[in-house]
């Protein structure tokens, strides 16, 4: 066999590894998975559509790692309709970002299969009815991000089991009901954002247990009670924002170290703030804005 010969056969069968590198060969189940979810959200009218007689690996916003979607960013899509229950068969999903869309329905409750699951980002859609109960099931993540949606129903007490958490921002939507207790055991939490709601009862004290927390805005709803003392446990705080409430009293911001605080928002017919707040530049305060560009987007 001549060495031309031999050279030929070297370089077509790394030229075949290649092409099995390309095409992605992930499980029938997934690739249903995610023909469902493009079905089922009208991909046909999203801005960057799927052809699906392309490889996987080609679709627009999907990610490959190992024969396994990773990830689906369909950022500001133009997706229409709503969650498919085949959700759940992307077993090694660990990114999923739809926000900035029309999705509409509820979250289907085999979206808690998602257990590698690390961001998930729905905010800016138009999703209604209840968070799912074993939402605290999906214990890699690390962001949940819904705010401005129709969200309903009570923020469900195994929240607290996701103790990696690092952003949740359930802001602008529906939600009733005390804000659980178990919240307090979300200790890595940097952003907490509850704004806009019809959450009622008081301010649990385990949130003085947060004490990485940067931002924590509890704004336009209807909390009453005191303000609890453990606040002055929250040392990393940055922003606090609890204005149009129902708080009986706001003694216990006084225990308060306020001089890193870049904004603070509270009622100002508050007879229990005839103290000085040293240190923060009211000019630099603002309302909560949770309608903000995404960063993720590609």
């Amino acid at each position: 066999m001549s060495n031309k010969f031999y050279s030929l056969i070297v370089i077509l069968l790394l030229t075949s590894n290649i092409s099995v590198a390309i095409n992605s060969q992930i499980s029938e189940q997934e690739k249903a998975a995610l023909i469902s979810f493009y079905e089922e959200t009208d991909g046909q009218n999203w801005t960057k559509s799927w052809n699906i007689s392309d490889d996987v690996s080609q679709w627009h916003g999907v990610k490959i790692k190992d024969n396994h979607v990773v990830e689906i960013n369909l950022f500001q899509n133009n997706l229409n309709g709503t969650i498919t229950e085949k959700i759940s068969e992307l077993k090694h999903l660990t990114h999923l970002n739809i926000a900035f869309n029309g999705v509409t329905g509820v979250l289907p409750k085999s979206l808690v299969g998602l257990s590698a699951l690390k961001v998930l980002k729905l905010e800016m859609n138009r999703i209604k009815g209840d968070i799912p109960a074993d939402i605290g099931l999906l214990q890699n993540l690390e962001e949940l991000t819904a705010f401005n949606n129709f969200l309903s129903g009570n923020i469900p007490e195994s929240i607290g089991n996701l103790t990696k958490l690092r952003i949740l921002n359930l802001s602008s939507n529906n939600l009733k009901g005390e804000i659980p207790h178990s919240l307090g055991n979300l200790d890595k939490l940097e952003s907490l954002g509850l704004f806009e709601n019809a959450l009622n009862g008081s301010i649990p004290s385990e949130i003085g247990k947060m004490v990485k927390l940067k931002e924590l805005v509890l704004a336009n709803n209807r909390l009453g009670g005191a303000i609890p003392v453990e606040f002055a446990q929250l040392t990393s705080l940055r922003i606090l924002q609890i204005q149009n409430n129902n708080f009986e009293s706001l003694k216990s911001l006084r225990q308060m170290n306020t001089k890193e605080l870049l904004a603070f928002d509270h009622d100002e017919t508050d007879l229990d703030l005839d103290f000085d707040f040293k240190n923060i530049n009211k000019d630099r305060s603002r309302m909560a804005d949770t309608k903000f560009e995404d960063d993720d987007e590609n």
